[in-house]
């Protein structure tokens, strides 16, 4: 078992309550955590303001040597953050470290960004007057993140707003508490200043009040959330409510468009990768496969054939190639939404859906209609469902029908028609010839419409991370009207 107190002032503390984390795999108490009072998120902001105005002030090069060091020390704990993924969210231990491997990375992105908040020279209309847009640090910035990719999620919460010079709030998850503050462990080990990086956690009856908390104190400048649409939308209302800027990377939808001159072989690979890694627990997951009718059959025979081959297991189990859900209630939604769907003439080629508690095994559901379920709402589990369509124009609104857009993906030999294609398509990200999950720490990273608005990675985040100010310098005298 293991235990989360708070980290604020790089110091670790302990909370007057406690709330337990049960685990997906046996139901037993993976973590016991610090449950925050209002107090300790008031001592959690104080503590972020008052280390602001030394870390903005920090030269570029001691800020990239930290954030350098800290990715080396994350590397070095990928053991640890495998052992807590585990316990905490019932993935396989591979995925844990590739989250590992991909949040390394991630700070040494941030790292190579410290000297990329620039300015510009604006020409000014007045004599001898120069102008400037000039980005700087804005303040204290809460970042609150999810479990289903707990380590790259959690660490690009926090790692451009430090790159950015402002400091950090690490709002974790419920479901993975522990991890979470083992990020902030690593950066506290990586010489980090008191103060520059915090973790709170909350019981999960408490989370309204804290992120309220959070968001409202004036200090807080920026927030960024990782997760559902429906609490993302309470967060960007607490954000218009005290008028501070919200990024949000929220739900998806995510279509797999193939048209009849795909390669086969490689649609149905980046298929059961999209649609199955993490049990689907990815907000990139393929949701909806838009097959053309002249290759429908054959895609569909060719897709079960593979998915057949793989199976969930216990995290430990080596023979299994994915893990557990994160609770019973996702593979009761699973559920619902294959029997709607059979209901109204859905046909599930993997046989009778296979689910009990927390494992359950790969499904296809063929014919997917507009009137199913399972055509609009987002599953977040290992269960897809196919759509055939006739051209090219009706895969286009296919993969617009829904209210979502974050990733999406289209298969052709034609660069030409694929490209067309993607451009037309709704989503802040869409790959050719590759799965909708692909995540680098160096791309713009976000969706449009109810996936949310912003982007983390790279340069496109140093906008969402600091103020840009107008400055200007009059040399010489300047003529006034009165």
């Amino acid at each position: 078992m293991f235990t989360a107190p708070l980290l604020i002032n790089g110091i670790q503390t302990n909370a007057e309550a406690t709330f337990v984390r049960r685990s997906p795999v046996n139901n037993e108490i993976a973590t016991t955590a610090a449950a925050a009072s209002l107090s300790d998120v008031d001592t959690a902001i104080a503590a972020a303001s008052q280390a602001f105005p030394a870390w903005a002030a920090m030269p570029p090069a001691q800020r990239r040597s930290l954030l350098l060091k800290a990715a080396d020390l994350l590397d070095s704990r990928t053991p640890d953050f495998i052992a807590l993924g585990v316990a905490e969210a019932g993935g396989k231990p591979m995925w844990y470290g590739f989250n590992a491997m991909l949040a390394g990375n991630i700070l040494r992105e941030a790292a190579s960004m410290v000297t990329q908040i620039c300015g510009e020279i604006i020409p000014s209309n007045v004599p001898g007057n120069m102008a400037m847009g000039v980005r700087q640090a804005c303040g204290v910035v809460v970042g609150i993140a999810p479990w289903n990719a707990p380590v790259i999620l959690g660490v690009r919460a926090i790692a451009m707003p430090l790159a950015c010079g402002n400091t950090v709030i690490l709002k974790s998850s419920e479901l993975c508490p522990a991890l979470h503050l083992l990020i902030g462990e690593v950066l506290n080990d990586a010489g980090f200043p008191p103060g520059v990086v915090n973790v709170i956690s909350n019981a999960p009856e408490d989370a309204a009040a804290i992120v309220e908390r959070l968001i409202a104190a004036p200090s807080v400048k920026r927030i960024n959330f990782t997760g559902s649409t429906r609490v993302g939308k309470v967060v960007a209302a607490l954000g218009a409510k005290y008028l501070k800027p919200v990024l949000l990377e929220l739900g998806g939808k995510n279509p797999l468009v193939i048209l009849d001159d795909a390669n086969l072989e490689e649609a149905v690979n980046a298929a059961v990768f999209g649609s199955f890694f993490n049990q689907g627990q990815i907000c990139m997951s393929t949701e909806r496969i838009i097959v053309q009718e002249k290759i429908a059959d054959d895609f569909v025979a060719a897709f079960a054939k593979r998915t057949a081959a793989i199976r969930a297991g216990l995290p430990q189990d080596e023979q299994s190639q994915l893990g557990l859900l994160i609770d019973a209630s996702a593979g009761d939604r699973a559920k619902a939404l294959a029997a709607d769907a059979v209901q109204q003439g859905g046909k599930l080629v993997t046989g009778p859906l296979a689910c009990e508690n927390t494992l359950m095994q790969p499904a296809i559901v063929d014919g997917v209609t507009s009137s199913m379920r399972i055509y609009h709402d987002e599953s977040f589990a290992p269960i897809v469902g196919i759509v055939r369509v006739k051209s090219d124009e009706e895969a286009i609104a296919c993969a617009n029908d829904t209210e979502y857009g974050l990733s999406a993906a289209v298969f052709s030999q034609d660069v030409s028609r694929a490209m067309n294609i993607a451009r037309q398509i709704e989503s802040g990200i869409c790959h050719i010839n590759g799965p909708t999950v692909h995540d680098e720490a160096q791309m713009p990273f976000g969706g449009v419409k109810s996936s949310g608005y912003g982007r983390f990675g790279g340069k496109a985040a140093i906008n969402e991370f600091t103020d840009l100010r107008w400055i200007t310098l009059q040399s010489g005298s300047r003529h006034y009207p009165i």
